[in-house]
């Protein structure tokens, strides 16, 4: 019988040095991984992900760390190629990397729409392929989205839009890897408390989204709470791997689908 456990897998996050990445790259640590590779994508990460990597190899994981910008397909291909070369073949990859912008279509510049679709969509296709190519037979590959899939508002026009390419190519990728039992998936967390919600939002929208989900009088933010996601993440890197070509709203009620 296969083994879908996180012991001894060795694992890539893409942004991986902070927030999310940051918490998921902990919690597979403690469930049993035995190499962790993280990306950044800038210096102004540098510091973050130094930290990282000495608190990983604290807890005796293999821990390495490398910077790229990952909207294009040689960057990818490289992280992957390095990434292997450092922990060996990679059972798990993980990319968390995005960004939001908050703007009205009229006022979207060409050069932030092309960002943005770099960012959100490019890399996330590339490091797509990539994982095909590399990952172990057996392998799990997971990119975060965004709940804004589900739901019916303006302004995020280029975040959700470039973000819900994202799930086609999640289920073409499960229907093209799939002979090798590589699970393919993609979770789309609720407005998250993190620094990259607060930049976007003013005052009253930050009151409306935290009080927008069914679930926001239980969390301790009225937002998704980022350890809220860790666990499915874990998951669908591990027993969770019969699930593929889903792309999974985790944000307590706050669109659905």
């Amino acid at each position: 019988m296969t083994d879908h456990s996180i012991k001894g897998k060795t694992v890539l996050i893409a942004g991986g040095a902070k927030n999310l990445g940051g918490l998921i790259a902990r919690d597979l640590a403690a469930a049993g991984a035995g190499a962790i590779a993280i990306h950044y994508n800038s210096t102004a990460t540098k510091s973050d992900a130094d930290k990282m990597i000495a608190d990983l190899k604290a807890t005796g994981v293999e821990a390495v760390a490398f910077q790229a910008d990952l909207t294009t397909a040689e960057a990818n291909a490289k992280l992957f190629a390095d990434t292997e070369a450092a922990i060996g073949k990679l059972d798990i990859a993980i990319n968390t990397v995005g960004k939001v912008l908050k703007k009205p279509i009229f006022e979207t510049s060409e050069s932030e729409f092309d960002e943005m679709f770099a960012v959100n969509t490019k890399a996330a296709y590339f490091f797509i392929k990539e994982a095909g190519i590399r990952l172990n037979n057996n392998g799990k590959l997971l990119t975060l989205v965004t709940s804004l899939l589900g739901a019916y508002t303006p302004f995020y026009s280029t975040y959700a839009g470039s973000k819900a390419a994202v799930e086609h190519f999640t289920r073409a990728a499960s229907k093209e890897y799939g002979d090798r039992g590589i699970s393919v998936n993609a979770i789309g967390p609720g407005p998250m408390d993190t620094p990259f919600f607060y930049g976007q939002e003013a005052p009253d929208a930050v009151a409306y989204h935290k009080s927008a989900a069914a679930l926001s009088a239980f969390s301790t933010t009225g937002l998704t709470d980022i350890e809220d996601i860790a666990p499915f993440v874990r998951f669908l890197v591990s027993e969770g791997w019969w699930m593929t070509g889903q792309t999974i709203l985790v944000n307590g009620g706050y669109t659905t689908k």
